[in-house]
């Protein structure tokens, strides 16, 4: 018996294939390659390897027969350096995708970290100004405003709407905006960042345009300063060559996540996996 090391469906093989990992358990992780057209339903599960590490997940691909691995067209990932090494090794005539989702994923993390960083910068001004009116004996009172909050409070309260688009926004998270961005210029130039990012990977339809927008998004973020965002950059730049695939083929790796999803829930109806084995083969049945 093999199933707690690899489960393999060659049937299920399809042109559109899709890669991510996910954990059984608290310690174990497995590798899982999906058939995108079968739209998580049974054909889904191609294939399901324990572990990450390449070699062992190559392994396992490559016994499925070649001219099946060279009918493959397309994998999608989710900017691994290890899932793309597979999916080159494993299916060699694909193209591989990084899923757009990460990337912009990346771009939310960094503007978590400004906003952030601006509140506790808010925070030290506002401990400064206590000890200053306890020094020279004057009662403090804090910068409110017109909507309630303290600066602090603005910056601890705009979390989700610097994660929308403008259009989105409720009246109170339009007025929150209004004075974010009257009072912190920088969380205004981040935002506008981040959603100039979105709007290429929602506007541009090929190629050649989505790499001169990108081009020239990215100069913007480096004239920018912004240490965060430039690592964006950097990330963009090291796989420029999957990531505009995006405008291609119009991939996401939203399949794969959402089988993810579907195992996560499956695991938390069984209140957590004990036999891992069975588990498996139950999503087989499922998912194969």
């Amino acid at each position: 018996m093999h199933a707690e090391q690899y489960v393999l469906f060659t049937k299920n093989v399809g042109p559109h294939l899709a890669m991510d990992e996910v954990a059984l358990s608290a310690d174990e992780l497995y590798t899982i390659v999906t058939n995108k057209d079968a739209h998580g339903r049974k054909g889904s599960l191609v294939a399901m390897v324990k572990g990450t590490k390449s070699e062992d997940i190559i392994k396992i691909l490559k016994l499925i027969h070649k001219w099946q691995r060279e009918q493959v067209v397309e994998v999608t990932v989710d900017l691994s350096p290890t899932m793309m090494l597979i999916a080159r090794e494993a299916f060699p005539k694909a193209e591989i995708v990084n899923d757009r989702f990460h990337v912009q994923q990346l771009v939310t993390e960094a503007l978590t970290a400004i906003r952030l960083e601006c509140k506790r910068e808010a925070q030290d001004v506002e401990n400064a100004t206590k000890m200053l009116c306890k020094e020279i004996g004057v009662e403090y009172k804090p910068f409110v405003c017109i909507n309630g909050d303290t600066l602090k409070q603005l910056f601890a309260r705009s979390n989700r709407l610097i994660m929308k688009n403008r259009s989105k926004w409720t009246a109170t998270q339009e007025q929150r905006a209004e004075l974010l961005f009257r009072y912190s210029p920088r969380m205004e130039m981040v935002y506008g960042l981040s959603q100039g990012l979105t709007a290429i990977f929602n506007n541009c339809k090929e190629v050649n345009t989505a790499l001169e927008a990108l081009d020239k998004w990215t100069q913007k973020v480096i004239n920018s300063g912004e240490e965060a965002l430039i690592s964006v950059v950097d990330t963009i730049k090291a796989n420029l060559d999957t990531i505009v695939n995006y405008f291609e083929f119009r991939s996401t790796n939203a399949s794969a996540e959402s089988f993810n999803a579907k195992v996560k829930i499956f695991r938390a109806q069984l209140k957590g996996v004990r036999d891992i084995p069975f588990f498996i083969y139950r999503l087989t049945k499922l998912f194969a």
